[in-house]
Parts: structure tokens; C-alpha cells; sequence
């Protein structure tokens, strides 16, 4: 069996090995699409894939694990294996990565936990996991004729936390599994992070994240290693070579010689693993959101990344850059022409049926009552929205309406009307209404843009999501509510009623039918469409926004049959349009200040 150790330098059967390396989140990208990932990470001249673990897709309900489909973690390692790949597992309960909650599974903000720390409350939760996960990576590390090389004990700890107790317990948990492999953390490369993130003490390697200024980065790391009489091999774990996009921000753009250049100071001391090599797509309710002090910023739908591989796993030009730059200075790496997929237009497709929210409410939710609203957590739920329902009676000709800790997004409805539409630096101000009659139905549509992936918020209350205190009328909170869960995961349920049902400008559903013989990758174009998440076949393939950057989903071919196909559309601000389109590039809204 192969054999891989950490000394001055990476070993790999005795010989030096530098590792080049990429990141695909298996999590990401469509199944059928992995080879073709994988193939182009090879064709670079690569040899290792990397990949983070999510959590909170593999166990989205407490005590229900999924490994299957998109989440069929060893077929992904097995395919990268085939293709002469080795592999990086960070399987670590935290992530970050843009993704929603950074992995940690939002049932946990129901438990009496302290996250990221040494409470036993919570290592029993990641134990549990663990005794699922574990064993599946451990039969295919190196020494047991598979192809995983390390091990990430947590991900950027030292940007959050200097628990190391907290740090050997994982340690632990994951050799009590069975896990050999050598272990390592990642943080940024200066000594304040790593100090508070590492087990340096306990020969856990010490690598780095950053983008750029490798000799300076690499220079920071050999300092520290020196305090700690290590004579390690210098390692970027996270080399960012592009980076997210957030709505009604510009996107950002990183010129490919530059990048090349930057990738090539790295080589020169180290080893690397780029991220992102291929992006992908944060399907479904998956994004994640930036936290700042007064509100946070949720990420787009597309994790393009601006990586060396598309959205849609083709090569862009920064792939050409690179494996120029890389042919002249290791000349005997493994070289190929890449792969690319092929996309399609097909224009102008017909409205086929629409029906609003309130008239398949019931099909698709079933509500329960208590006098105080309960939160999404509360209810069981982990994405999407939440209608709230409740009676007013008529006080007076204008009555002053506010809802209280609402997140993240909402829409104010009395007798079937929008009186209000408020985000969250707007939560909370005044809604002047004046009811029609004694007593009028007030709906509150609560949309969860997505908790925060990083630093000091993963734990404050502005992760629960949903209503929290609840709605203040005159100047006292309002009860007796019905809650309708709508996590969107039962799409093909809706009942559509007869056209001259619906009322326009109210939260709707828009269905679209078209046949397709020759299915391939595509982008649904949303530009004519205002807010909300659109779905191919039942699919959730994520949000749209009309405030851009991005004005279309990525639609993989994977995703079509050949014949009839189903588009359902889930519009929240009465935007649509009678005709929709796929097409063959990506759609920008040009905002100021982008290409940075």
C-alpha cells in the first residue's frame, strides 16, 4: 500500500511529493458531472482533489443521515481515485465555504449547546455524526487502498476561537474512528490565528489560507513553525483564486496572468490546493450570508467564484493561464486538453398555468396554531419560508402595524392585499393600514435568506430565523397564530386553480412547460422576474433576485429529461413574465465598481 508522511516535506512512498490541488465540493456539482470536474483537475497537471464535508446536508433532520445522489461522498472519492487523483478530506463539523450556517445543521440552534467549543452538549452531536461519517473515509485513506492523504481536524479556527481543548476533542473523536491520515488545520497565515487555531503541540500540521503575496504568507508560517522547533513543508490550504458574490454587489474578477503569477510564487516554496478549482452552484436554499455588525449579506445563487472551471465545470481562461505557466516549469506533470460541455438556447417559452401562494397554501403546508409565533426552528424547519396568519379586528380608520424580529425578509399582507414589504434594516418600522372591515386576516410571508457562514454571529439570535417576538399592533404584541411551513421540498404538489382565480401582485406560483430532445447545460433567464427560487423537474436550483449581480440559474443538463420538461417558479413581489427563456452564457446585471 502507498504510504504518505509529513517530515521536512510531503513524502509519498519516500520520494517528495508536492501537492497540487483543487477544490470541488462534491455538494456542489450534479453527480453525473463529477468525471468531468475531476478529469479537467487532472488535465491541469493536478494531483489531488479537495473537498469540505457539509454537515447539515448529511444530517438536515436530527438523526437522519443522507449519503446519496449529490451527497454520495465515496462515489465522488472513488471517481477521483479512478481518475489518478489523490485526495484532502476536511470533514470538520464547521466548513464556512459560503454555505449556509458553515455547515453546522440549524437544529442545533434548539439545543442548549455552545457551538465550536468543548461543551460535551455538542461534541455528542458531532460524535453521532462521527460514528456515520468516519468510517466511510477511513477505509479509503492511503494505507487502506484508497486515496485520501490528510485530514482537517477544523476549518479557520483561529478566526474564531482558542479552545484547544475544544481541538484535541475532535483530534480524538476522529482517531477513535479509525483515522491515521496525517492531521492539519487551516488558518490565515499570520501568528495570531495560528496560535489560537492549531495543535502545532501535538504534530498537527499547520497550513495557510490566503490569496496572494505567497512569499510573504509563506515567510509568516516559517516564523512560526521556528518558535515551535517544526521543520515542516509550507502548505496553502485555502489559495483563493476568485471569490463569492453577494446581491446588489458587483462581481469580481480576477485578470488570469495575474493569477498565474501569484500561483507560481506559491510553487516555488509549497504546496497548494486552489479554491476554488470548480465552484459549482449553491443549489436550493444553500447559500450562505456575510455577517456585519447591522445586518447580514447573503450570497448569490452561483458559486462561480470566478475559479479556474466555470459554474458549469468548463475551463476559462485562468485554466489555459495556468497550465501554460505550469508546462514550463514541470515540464513532466501529467498534461491534457480539458473537457467542455456543450449549452443550448431555447427561447420563448409559454406560461403554462399560475396559481398565488394563497391558493395552494394548504397543499403544500400544513399549519399548526399557538398564541405566540414560534420560529422556523421551532417548527422543525431548516430553509425556505414561513407564512404567518393571524385576526385583526378594526380598532380605528388608521392602525399602526409592526412586526418585531422578523428574518430575513418579509411581506406584510391584510385581507390578501401587500401592504408591506421590509428586509431587515426595515424590520421593525411602522405600517400605516386601514382595514376595510371589523376584522381582516393578516398574512406575514417570511423568507430566510441564509444564516452566516463565518465569525462572531453563528451564534446570535439573528440565525433563527422566521418571527420572533411576533407583530405589535397599537403598542401590544398580537397572538393567536397559524404557521405554515414552506420549505418548498413538495414543489410538484401544487394545486393550480382556474385564471380567473388569481390575483395579481401577490406571492405566485408560475409554471412553464417545454419539450427538449437534445438536453444540455443551460441558464434560466430571470431577468424579467423579481424575487424568489426557481425549480427544473422539482429541483430546487436555488434564488433569483432581480437587484443582481446574477440574472440567471445555472441549470445543469443532468437535470433535464428528453421530452417534456417542468420549470415552476416561485415569485414573491408580482414580477413575471408570460415567456421564459434558457441560454447558452450566464446573464450579469452591471452594477458599479465591478470587474475589482
Amino acid at each position: 500500500m502507498k504510504r504518505f508522511v509529513i517530515k521536512d516535506e510531503f513524502y509519498l512512498d519516500d520520494n517528495p511529493f508536492k501537492i497540487l490541488s483543487g477544490a470541488i465540493h462534491y455538494f456542489r456539482v450534479t453527480p453525473d458531472d463529477w468525471y468531468h470536474s475531476l478529469y479537467n483537475l487532472k488535465a491541469l497537471g493536478f494531483n489531488t482533489v479537495e473537498t469540505y464535508v457539509p454537515w447539515n446536508m448529511h444530517e438536515a433532520k436530527e438523526g437522519e443521515f443522507d449519503f446519496t445522489g449529490i451527497l454520495d461522498l465515496e462515489r465522488f472519492l472513488d471517481t477521483a481515485q479512478d481518475l489518478g487523483l489523490y485526495a484532502i478530506v476536511r470533514p470538520t463539523p464547521y466548513i464556512c465555504a459560503e454555505w449556509e450556517f458553515g455547515g453546522l445543521p440549524s437544529w442545533l440552534l434548539n439545543k442548549k449547546v455552545k457551538i465550536r467549543s468543548d461543551d460535551p452538549n455538542f461534541l455528542s452531536y458531532v460524535e453521532r455524526y462521527y460514528n456515520v461519517l468516519l468510517p466511510k473515509l477511513a477505509k479509503r485513506q492511503l494505507d487502506q487502498g484508497g486515496n485520501i492523504l490528510m485530514f482537517q481536524v477544523e476549518n479557520e479556527y483561529g478566526s474564531y476561537g482558542e479552545n484547544k481543548n475544544y481541538l484535541r476533542s475532535l483530534k480524538k473523536l476522529m482517531e477513535d474512528q479509525g483515522l491515521t491520515a496525517p492531521f492539519f488545520t487551516s488558518d490565515g497565515a499570520w501568528e495570531a490565528t495560528m496560535r489560537a487555531g492549531s495543535l502545532i503541540d501535538e504534530d498537527v500540521l499547520v497550513t495557510g489560507n490566503f490569496g496572494s503575496k505567497g512569499k510573504l504568507n509563506f515567510s509568516n508560517m516559517k516564523s512560526f513553525f521556528r518558535q515551535h522547533d517544526k521543520d515542516w513543508p509550507l502548505m496553502c490550504m485555502e489559495f483563493w483564486d476568485g471569490w463569492f458574490n453577494r446581491w446588489k454587489e458587483p462581481v469580481i474578477r480576477r485578470d488570469p496572468e495575474e493569477l498565474a503569477d501569484s500561483i507560481m510564487e506559491v510553487l516555488e516554496e509549497g504546496s497548494i490546493n486552489l479554491y476554488m478549482f470548480h465552484g459549482g452552484t449553491n443549489f436550493g436554499f444553500m447559500n450562505g450570508a456575510s455577517a456585519r455588525r447591522d445586518k447580514d449579506l447573503p450570497q448569490v445563487t452561483s458559486y462561480d467564484y470566478d475559479a479556474i472551471l466555470d459554474e458549469a465545470g468548463n475551463p476559462t481562461p485562468k485554466f489555459y493561464a495556468l497550465q501554460k505557466r505550469l508546462k514550463v516549469a514541470y515540464p513532466d506533470l501529467d498534461y491534457k486538453d480539458p473537457l467542455t460541455k456543450e449549452t443550448m438556447t431555447i427561447e420563448d417559452i409559454p406560461l403554462a398555468r399560475k396559481v398565488a401562494l394563497k391558493d395552494t397554501l394548504y397543499t403544500l403546508s400544513q399549519a399548526s396554531s399557538d398564541f405566540y409565533p414560534k420560529n422556523m426552528e421551532e417548527l422543525g424547519q431548516t430553509t425556505g419560508y414561513i407564512l404567518y396568519r393571524t385576526q385583526l379586528p378594526k380598532d380605528k380608520e388608521e392602525e399602526k402595524l409592526r412586526v418585531i424580529d422578523a428574518r430575513d425578509r418579509i411581506h406584510v399582507f391584510v385581507d390578501d392585499e401587500k401592504v408591506a414589504t421590509q428586509y431587515q434594516e426595515e424590520i421593525g418600522g411602522d405600517i400605516m393600514i386601514q382595514q376595510k372591515n371589523d376584522c381582516s386576516k393578516v398574512d406575514i410571508l417570511v423568507e430566510n435568506m441564509g444564516r452566516v457562514t463565518y465569525g462572531h454571529k453563528l451564534e446570535a439570535p439573528t440565525q433563527r430565523k422566521g418571527l420572533g417576538r411576533g407583530m405589535i399592533s397599537d403598542l401590544h404584541f398580537v397572538g393567536d397564530w397559524e404557521h405554515y411551513p414552506l420549505p418548498l421540498d413538495n414543489i410538484l404538489d401544487i394545486t393550480y386553480s382556474s385564471e380567473a382565480d388569481w390575483q395579481e401582485g401577490l406571492p405566485s406560483f408560475y409554471e412553464f412547460d417545454f419539450d427538449c430532445q437534445d438536453p444540455k447545460d443551460t441558464y434560466l433567464d430571470m431577468s424579467q422576474f423579481g424575487k424568489g427560487v426557481a425549480f427544473i423537474n422539482g429541483y430546487n436550483l436555488g434564488r433569483f433576485w432581480q437587484v443582481g449581480p446574477t440574472l440567471s440559474l445555472y441549470l445543469p443538463g443532468r437535470l433535464l429529461e428528453k421530452g417534456m420538461n417542468k420549470i415552476t417558479i416561485f415569485e414573491t413581489e408580482g414580477i413575471y413574465q408570460t415567456e421564459l427563456s434558457l441560454k447558452k452564457h450566464p446573464i450579469y446585471k452591471e452594477i458599479e465598481g465591478e470587474n475589482l
